[in-house]
């Protein structure tokens, strides 16, 4: 019985890495884009290292391009390649999942506008108090 659990959890997961292959390739080709487009002087004059200031960005970013959770650790490791601060790189990737003001629309039509609104002005919020903590707590300001 066992056995046949395990084979059978297996294959769903080969099936689902295999159906998000097509998303991972598009963001690693992407990011690979960027890169070439977007010098790095760009990231260190947008990003100064600033606590404050680091972590509103990169929720702003993060809340207006709603993305999985699956390539946030891909885009998270691109990002802190190019210099960006862990603390503006949290935040994104905070605000990445949990806001979402690209489905906005639908969510106030399903659970209410002002449910909706409030859910991510609420989640924008903690995704920068997050971001703080988690660098506070690494020690790595």
């Amino acid at each position: 019985m066992k056995k046949q659990t395990l084979k059978q959890t297996a294959i769903k997961a080969a099936k689902s890495l295999y159906n998000m292959l097509p998303i991972i390739l598009g963001i690693i080709l992407l990011i690979s884009l960027i890169n070439v487009i977007i010098p790095k002087a760009f990231y260190s004059s947008v990003f100064r290292g600033n606590i404050l200031t680091d972590s509103f960005i990169g929720s702003f970013i993060g809340s207006i391009s709603a993305g999985n959770p699956v390539t946030s650790y891909i885009i998270g490791g691109e990002l802190l390649k190019q210099g960006i601060s862990l603390v503006a790189v949290t935040a994104f990737l905070v605000a990445w999942v949990t806001v979402g003001l690209v489905q906005l629309p639908a969510e106030s039509m399903l659970l209410g506008k002002k449910f909706a609104i409030i859910r991510n002005i609420i989640a924008f919020i903690f995704s920068m108090i997050v971001a703080a903590i988690t660098i506070l707590f690494l020690g790595v300001l």
